[in-house]
């Protein structure tokens, strides 16, 4: 057995325990984005460090090993400080948004990226559900705005900005009336205890810039505008309201609500650095077979998804290609996207601590 402390709490161990997993066991937490229990460390993302103070070495808990007399600290202000600039360090190349333009600068913070991926699928009672989930006692708020949203989509720099402001009156449009005030009641109880509201601490949250785009990284986008698309500036029906959501170039992150990465900017209070380090472009990769995509600026290259597969015999699957700084998560250079991980798609879009890897709808 091995003794040691950890915030100055002897311990006895077995040989063999990692810092991190004596910590959990106690209780402590110590953030990881690049651990996964069960899989084979490899101590790349640093967020987990804590110091030995007999040493005053810093060590990644994730794969120290407890040696007797250490004298650990997990929770101390260098500690954190070390922390927090693992995490800065990640978010300097880490070209992504975790918010839509067209959402930052509405005034009522909807969840525009959302509405449509609902209505390009025609999954109205959805749609309706998160206007009625989203609205105010004063209704919506897009009968009397300028459109700010259209102005700051995307799509625009292709051809034309997607129809917002008349998708969400659509749909609004749908609603029975005594949603809306059932709704509202509902908000008023919550904010008088919370004291803010859905959308106030939607705009609140930490947000990565993705920096200026090329031309060429700009046309990755179009690569989410999946089925059919009909432009309609006028919308009048389910079929015209579907073809103008397939338009959405999607530039928002699909693992906006559960990324471990920016939940650690929100603990860290971070804001995002300026002047990101480019190691390779934009590309967004698509699995026709499967629905998977994968987005490399988002990538922190953890290799959760490549070890999660190292025995998979079977299929190609994820791998790390290129070396130093420019190293990226790809697949197999001899294979094409579209071969890979037809059976473990599910599993590393679980893994995967942002939203680089998830499914769209083929």
């Amino acid at each position: 057995m091995i003794k040691l402390k950890v915030n100055n709490i002897d311990y006895e161990v077995p040989e063999g325990s990692t810092i991190l997993k004596i910590a959990r066991d106690a209780g402590l937490d110590i953030p990881t984005l690049c651990y996964k229990e069960g899989l084979p460390h490899y101590s790349s993302c640093m967020v987990c460090m804590v110091k030995d103070k007999r040493t005053n070495n810093y060590l990644p808990s994730c794969s120290a090993l407890a040696q007797n007399g250490m004298d650990i600290d997990t929770n101390g202000n260098d500690v954190i400080e070390l922390r927090r600039k693992a995490v800065e360090l990640l978010f300097s190349e880490h070209r992504a948004e975790c918010e839509a333009p067209c959402r930052i600068v509405c005034p009522a913070a909807y969840n525009i990226p959302l509405l449509n991926r609902l209505m390009a699928d025609r999954k109205m009672k959805e749609a309706v559900e998160l206007c009625i989930e989203q609205v105010s006692q004063d209704g919506l708020k897009c009968f009397d705005c300028a459109a700010y949203c259209e102005n700051a989509c995307r799509r625009k720099k292709v051809d034309e900005a997607v129809s917002i402001r008349n998708l969400q009156i659509f749909i609004y449009n749908q609603i029975n009336s005594e949603s809306i005030k059932k709704k509202s009641a509902e908000d008023k109880t919550v904010s008088n205890k919370t004291g803010s509201t859905t959308q106030a601490v939607a705009k609140k949250r930490f947000r990565s810039l993705i920096g200026k785009l090329e031309p060429s990284e700009l046309a990755e986008w179009v690569k989410e505008c999946t089925g059919q698309v009909i432009r309609s500036r006028e919308i009048t029906g389910i079929g015209q309201a579907s073809g103008e959501a397939n338009s959405c170039m999607h530039c928002d992150c699909r693992a906006a609500d559960d990324c471990r990465l920016r939940d650690l900017a929100d603990d860290f209070s971070l804001k995002d650095p300026r002047g990101k380090l480019v190691n390779s472009p934009i590309v967004k990769k698509v699995n026709h077979t499967t629905g998977l995509v994968f987005e490399n600026a988002k990538c922190i290259k953890c290799g959760l998804c490549v070890r999660i597969c190292e025995d998979s015999t079977n299929e190609p699957a994820l791998c790390f290609i290129n070396r130093g700084f420019i190293s990226i998560i790809s697949e197999p250079l001899t294979e094409e996207f579209d071969s890979i991980l037809k059976t473990k798609s599910k599993e590393v879009v679980e893994i995967c601590p942002t939203g680089a890897l998830g499914f769209i709808d083929l």
